[in-house]
């Protein structure tokens, strides 16, 4: 077994010992796992609980970006810019195997926006300071072409360059796991928490259930934390049922196109679309991905699915800008994720892109912490504050955070191989390759549409607890987000290879195959 394995027997033999934890998050998303590996870091007993899989909900649909936000600049948020963007420049030194910088360019198409998007893009560079990626620069007309070859031409009058992150959301989710496991944590995903312990009034750790066999634990802790994401109030009322409603959620749509919808190397961003967001068109994986939306949304799905107008509006708004005219047809994949926005007066008439996308931290009267709203880009900065508030709640000793050098598991010094499909695992992509060698038949590729191999499947059983089809093609792979079509047609073998390493049965790979087919008909257009 390699280091950092997540080890689903050894996680629950820790939980059934009873030891009582320093730290219990609540919670395998973003937040949660930085969490995690900030507490591990400093030394703390820690063990996350996620009810489905490490990154199932929002923190697995993204727009893969790793970014300050223009938009928060444009709405004079300079301190959360400035936050962001240094822990830009973090996460690429931490795990250059997974986040990477990418050129996008601004088209105009009025001679006014150039000096208005230039000033703009300039102070985004100054706020960037020594972590800058490179300085955005003036785009003449033809050179914006050059970039951009299916940008549409008519009335274009250039563009601004400018340089950001980019990375997998899911595999740096898997990575925080690992890396806060390799730390001494425990991680366990499919096990939900359905209670919170507590005693005289004070919490005293929760009551879990394991989601493969309805075991129920109680596990001690000195302090809890509530690391929920959009379900974060869901968890509070476990606590206090009649708790007001932190959080306003709303919900950002994507779709993914053929790669020749945006050839080259360069993304596209649209300052300002027809409900005022910021609209991406960004080359991922082989695939051409476009968003996002800001709905608000009453209710929080386990599975939210993107609405019919949603759709309509990244077609009209890619059919805009880039020549070729997607249709549904075009439409590889389909997903929609949910923000956990901070509840506030604007959040009441439906204008969720005016809610603050910073973070907070409540803590209740009965010790329970709350780390919400926030980002992807900052989940450290989440991690390191939820654990201070955790370590004052449960009287453990004061030690500073210990994350922002810490190399996350995958990390490599060497060069990046844009080539290689098995280059985001990092270190590890030599023993994928070793696998391969002992077990040939596992290079196949696991469809021809997809730039991944049967190996990965084994290699997400056996060290990154991978225990579904989902789970394999949507967030280790990411298949399910590239290509649907493509997964329904391989999940069969997903299931044979996967039963194989888990040690199920044909009712359970049959199970497996229909449950996954019918979640991939909803990343499709109807």
């Amino acid at each position: 077994m390699t280091p950092n394995t997540l080890s689903r027997l050894e996680n629950l033999d820790r939980i059934r010992a009873g030891e009582t934890w320093d730290v219990v998050i609540i919670g395998g998303g973003a937040t949660g796992l930085g969490t995690a590996v900030d507490a591990a870091a400093r030394g703390f007993r820690a063990l996350v609980l996620e009810a489905i899989d490490f990154a199932h909900g929002t923190s697995s649909r993204s727009t893969k970006l790793v970014h300050g936000g223009v938009r928060y600049l444009a709405q004079g948020n300079l301190p959360l810019v400035r936050e962001a963007l240094r822990e830009r420049g973090l996460l690429i030194r931490n795990a250059p195997h997974l986040v990477r910088a990418r050129d996008f360019v601004v088209p105009a198409y009025r001679f006014h926006q150039l000096p208005f998007y230039g000033i703009g893009l300039w102070l985004y560079d100054r706020l960037a300071g020594k972590r800058s990626l490179g300085r955005s620069r003036w785009l003449g007309r033809s050179e914006t072409l050059e970039r951009l070859p299916t940008l549409r031409s008519a009335g274009l009058r250039g563009g601004i360059l400018y340089t950001d992150g980019q990375f997998d959301d899911a595999r740096l989710a898997v990575a925080l796991a690992r890396t806060a496991v390799g730390l001494g944590a425990s991680a366990l995903n499919h096990c939900e928490v359905v209670g919170l312990l507590k005693e005289s009034g004070r919490i005293t750790g929760v009551r879990a259930r394991d989601a493969e066999t309805g075991e129920e634990f109680d596990v001690r802790a000195r302090a809890v934390v509530n690391a929920a994401g959009v379900y974060a109030d869901a968890v509070r009322r476990l606590d206090r049922p009649d708790a007001r409603p932190m959080l306003a959620p709303s919900q950002g749509a994507h779709i993914v196109l053929d790669r020749a919808f945006l050839p080259g190397d360069a993304a596209l961003m649209v300052p300002k679309t027809d409900d005022g967001r910021v609209l991406f068109a960004i080359p991922w994986r082989g695939r051409t991905l476009i968003g996002t939306t800001d709905v608000p949304l009453a209710e929080t799905p386990r599975e939210p699915r993107p609405l019919a107008e949603e759709i309509a509006f990244l077609l009209e708004h890619a059919d805009r800008y880039l020549t070729g005219a997607p249709t549904e047809a075009d439409v590889k994949s389909q997903f929609a994720g949910l923000r956990p926005l901070i509840n506030a007066d604007a959040g009441q008439n439906g204008q969720t892109k005016k809610l603050s996308r910073e973070h907070t931290v409540v803590v209740s009267d009965a010790g329970l912490v709350t780390i919400t709203g926030g980002k992807w880009t900052t989940y450290r900065v989440m991690g390191r504050d939820a654990v201070d508030h955790a370590a004052e709640v449960a009287g453990l000793p004061k030690k500073p955070c210990a994350t922002e050098s810490l190399h996350l598991h995958g990390w490599t010094d060497r060069p990046a191989d844009l080539e290689d499909p098995l280059d985001l695992y990092g270190s590890e992509s030599d023993d994928l390759k070793a696998l391969i060698a002992e077990s040939p038949e596992l290079g196949r590729a696991l469809h021809p549409d997809l730039p991944h191999v049967e190996a990965e499947v084994v290699w997400a059983a056996r060290h990154e607890a991978a225990r579904t089809v989902e789970d394999v093609l949507a967030r280790r792979a990411r298949a399910l987000f590239l290509d649907a079509r493509a997964c329904i047609e391989c999940a069969p073998r997903v299931a044979e290879l996967l039963a194989a390493e888990l040690g199920r049965d044909d009712a359970w790979r049959e199970s497996q195959i229909t449950d996954f087919r019918a979640l991939a008909a909803t990343y499709l257009p109807t």
